[in-house]
């Protein structure tokens, strides 16, 4: 028997739109840093760096800046965390768009990002019109819980009891997808059924897989 869910819950960033790795491959490349190095400065002490505490508000975007230069310099290249910023905010993928309508269309749909406070709104996005884009996206869902707002990031479990309590729902009845493993985690542990989004066709297959809704 197929199973039913009351609700899908997204991830934003890498999931509704491109994933900022691909704009951190590009910047490496372009500036002689060897290859996924931002990333392995976000993975020294995860939950209390720069990155960490700008999705919680903790530091603003100059604190991390200059946080995020520190942390880059003790593993032998210097990055401005400016520069880090200015590769968040990736293009719109309309056909997860379409699999979100085709959700809320069966039961709720939430939004958990971790985001910083910069930018116009939770997309981070400094182009208004583009920012308008998104907006119309984060409008579709029943709620959206933004890190940044909320002072706790994923994978807080916290977060994710605060949407399914937002929801009415329990975790049991709930899909979650993510494009970090760490943040897939303890919505597995909770009962939560995840998927980890690679790219935008197996995103679709998954989902489409694991909900019998009919996707694009």
């Amino acid at each position: 028997m197929e199973k039913t869910f009351k609700a899908v819950i997204w991830d934003f960033g890498g999931v509704f739109t491109s994933s900022p790795f691909d704009a951190f491959t590009r910047y490496e490349e372009e500036n002689d840093l060897p290859k996924d190095f931002i990333r392995s400065v976000n993975a020294v002490n995860p939950l209390e760096n720069a990155w960490a505490l700008l999705e919680r508000s903790e530091v603003d975007a100059a604190g991390f800046d200059a946080m995020f230069r520190s942390e880059s310099m003790a593993l032998g290249h210097e990055v401005p965390g400016r520069d880090v910023l200015s590769l968040l905010s990736g293009s719109l993928r309309p056909r997860v768009v379409a699999a979100l309508d085709a959700c809320k269309a069966k039961g709720k749909v939430g939004c958990i990002t971790n985001n910083a406070p910069i930018g116009k709104g939770a997309s981070m996005t400094n182009d208004a019109a583009k920012a308008a884009e998104l907006e119309k996206v984060f409008a579709r869902f029943d709620h959206v819980i933004e890190s940044s707002k909320l002072g706790i990031r994923k994978p807080d479990p916290r977060i994710y009891a605060l949407m399914c309590e937002a929801l009415d729902v329990a975790p049991q009845e709930c899909v979650y997808l993510d494009d970090l493993g760490i943040n897939l985690k303890p919505a597995r542990q909770m009962g939560m059924t995840t998927i980890k989004v690679l790219g935008e066709d197996q995103l679709l297959s998954d989902l489409q897989a694991v909900t019998g809704y009919a996707l694009a």
